[in-house]
């Protein structure tokens, strides 16, 4: 086997030892020669044209809401602390705290509104809610349901079925 090993090593020694011609003349010769090969592929593969109306991106204008009115009723949820937890925890282009005017968060009575003019996750948002329950010690309590397409709701979660099935 050392025979046949040392046979491999001197066969690639020759090879290596093979001069190429200049690179440059390598590149141009066989990129000119499938070109004029292929004069109809180009007009082929031309854009296709786009609508009128198509052509235009409108800004994606995005609304969640957050339902946080049973825990807020209790008075064992801080919505004002919720709302600063999300307006600190916000990642734009992977800075948090930087809203600037892409997004907006609001509070009404029990509800969070967080609007956005650039794409954000709904699921981004319960991550967060979740993120903060736990920093409250609530999240073995209260759990985050999607009451819409574009809204969350928290929900207690129900011990006294469990107790009831305990007792028969």
């Amino acid at each position: 086997m050392t025979g046949l090993t040392l046979r491999c090593m001197r066969i690639s020694r020759k090879t290596s030892a093979v001069t190429l011609p200049p690179m440059s003349a390598a590149k141009t010769a066989p990129a000119a020669a499938p070109a004029k090969a292929s004069a109809p592929a180009p007009a082929a593969a031309a854009p296709k044209k786009k609508a009128a109306g198509a052509s235009k991106k409108k800004a994606a204008q995005q609304k969640f809401t957050i339902d946080c009115s049973e825990p807020a009723a209790d008075e064992i949820f801080d919505i004002a602390s919720f709302e600063k937890f999300l307006h600190d925890r916000i990642k734009i282009g992977g800075k948090t705290g930087v809203l600037g005017e892409a997004i907006t968060i609001t509070r009404e009575a029990s509800t969070i509104t967080v609007q956005s003019k650039i794409h954000i996750s709904k699921r981004y948002l319960k991550y967060l809610t979740k993120k903060f329950l736990k920093k409250q010690l609530l999240r073995d309590y209260i759990r985050v349901i999607a009451r819409s397409k574009n809204g969350y709701f928290l929900r207690y979660f129900n011990f006294h079925n469990e107790e009831a099935e305990a007792e028969e």
